[in-house]
């Protein structure tokens, strides 16, 4: 790892200096995670090699609710990809039981990158509402506001109810 960080980090510190308008700076991964969690405006782009960025997206969904919240997007010059921040959990596919709200919000934001702005929103104010209302939720969402997976719903019903509250 030490051969492997060494290279990004050089070769982050080359591109750096190429782009003296933009600020940079280096930090240890777990430094970086602590910042993070205390003061996340700090912030504004990190760029990571693979590992790290798993780590760090992992403790950044982690911040937001899990990573059944958090969305997310891979945008390139001539592609674009939308996916919730941390793989497809074949563990529960099939079991109604997963948190479709990082894939619905990673669909918000493919049609923000798409122009449909006002689409976008709608969905955004939908999952808003559901998740505000507290009532068809999934059972992450349910143990954060209770402590108890009691009157979770699942997956099917929670999308469900998102739809009903589209305007």
């Amino acid at each position: 790892m030490k051969e492997t960080d060494g290279l990004f980090l050089r070769v982050a510190r080359e591109v750096a200096a190429s782009h003296p308008d933009i600020a940079f700076d280096d930090k240890i991964v777990d430094a970086a995670c602590m910042g993070l969690v205390q003061d996340p405006h700090q912030f504004d782009v990190l760029v990571l090699p693979n590992l790290y960025g798993d780590i760090v997206s992992d403790l950044g969904a982690g911040l937001v609710g899990g990573l059944g919240m958090a969305p997310g997007a891979n945008i390139g010059r001539h592609a674009a990809i939308f996916e919730a921040t941390h793989g497809s959990a074949p563990d529960i596919a099939g079991r109604d039981i997963a948190n479709p709200t990082a894939e619905i919000l990673s669909a918000a934001m493919m049609l923000d990158h798409l122009g449909e702005t006002s689409a976008a929103d709608r969905m955004r104010a939908a999952v808003r509402s559901v998740l505000a209302a507290g009532e068809q939720v999934t059972g992450d969402v349910r143990r954060a506001l209770t402590g108890s997976t009691e009157g979770a719903v699942g997956t099917q019903a929670f999308a469900d109810a998102v739809i009903s509250h589209l305007a």
